[in-house]
């Protein structure tokens, strides 16, 4: 039964968490950005949508789309209010933006988490299942909407690969992350491109918020955790590799799934921790990484 329990629970673990890595690693292809206030805005998708289901009485549909939207204008203002000014800067050296940005998103980070903690407390709470009811898988029990939850990451991933490899719009996407120069060359406006990408980041991450809510629960401390698993994945799998950091989700959802069970939830991370510092030593690039 606990082998059943750690295979169903590691699986929808693991598309939760490549789901948000994916946004985390598209925005570094694409635009060079490392953004450390990630977890913030996944944490805000997940309250939102929680409040609107139990202030205004919204079905869990209909909350879970009100979230996605908190968390694609929450990366919006990420982008606009924090990243955009720091790029556009003339007096913050070219060789010292990307260290401002990291800081700058840790700090912006580190206010929406305390801002969050002001507006909803730090209490956990859920977000009500997409689908109630129970289903037994050889002959453990588990709810539907776990499984649903584990299903519709992958749909989403899916659709994000459709509209990257298979649309005109996507293209310009996959074409930026491997030579941004030379597609602005080519007469495309590069900040078009960059907001399209934080658009559809923020799609990913209030998806991956949202989905998270329903299966376990989140609370404002959640944020930084969430970063944190979010970049130790990206590391893991590689700085930029798409399919890197869906690998790498899958290494540290079963191993952070089957500390949980067999020894205790409270050491959940550490596993994937002690892994990521053997691959930073032994294999700085990632997995699958370019850079």
């Amino acid at each position: 039964m606990v082998a059943i329990q750690i295979l169903i629970d590691g699986f929808v673990i693991s598309a939760l968490y490549g789901l948000g890595a994916i946004g985390f690693t598209l925005i570094f292809g694409v635009t060079g950005v490392l953004n450390l206030a990630h977890g913030g805005i996944m944490v805000i998708a997940a309250l939102v949508g929680w409040y609107a289901a139990n202030q205004f009485g919204l079905d869990p549909y209909a909350a879970a789309a009100v979230g996605v939207l908190a968390g694609m204008i929450a990366a919006f203002i990420t982008y606009f209010v924090v990243i955009r000014p720091i790029q556009q800067s003339r007096t913050i050296p070219s060789d010292e933006t990307e260290i401002f940005i990291l800081t700058g998103t840790l700090l912006w980070g580190v206010m929406i988490q305390e801002g969050l903690a002001y507006l909803f407390s730090d209490n956990p709470v859920t977000m009500k299942p997409l689908l109630p009811g129970v289903v037994y898988i050889l002959g453990d029990r588990t709810p539907i909407n776990e499984i649903m939850i584990g299903i519709l990451c992958w749909v989403v991933i899916g659709l994000l690969w459709l509209v990257v490899y298979r649309t005109k719009i996507g293209k310009p996407l996959l074409a930026a992350s491997e030579n941004p120069r030379a597609l602005g060359l080519l007469g495309f406006e590069m900040s078009r491109i960059y907001l399209f990408s934080w658009a559809i980041y923020g799609i990913l991450a209030g998806v991956a918020g949202v989905l998270l809510a329903s299966f376990l629960g989140v609370s404002s401390a959640s944020a930084g955790s969430l970063t944190a698993s979010a970049f130790s994945i990206v590391v893991l799998g590689g700085l930029g590799s798409v399919w890197g950091s869906l690998i790498a989700a899958y290494v540290v959802g079963y191993l952070e799934t089957i500390t949980a069970y067999l020894i205790s939830p409270q050491l959940r991370p550490i596993p994937a921790l002690i892994v990521l510092v053997l691959v930073v030593y032994l294999r700085p690039q990632g997995i699958l990484g370019r850079r």
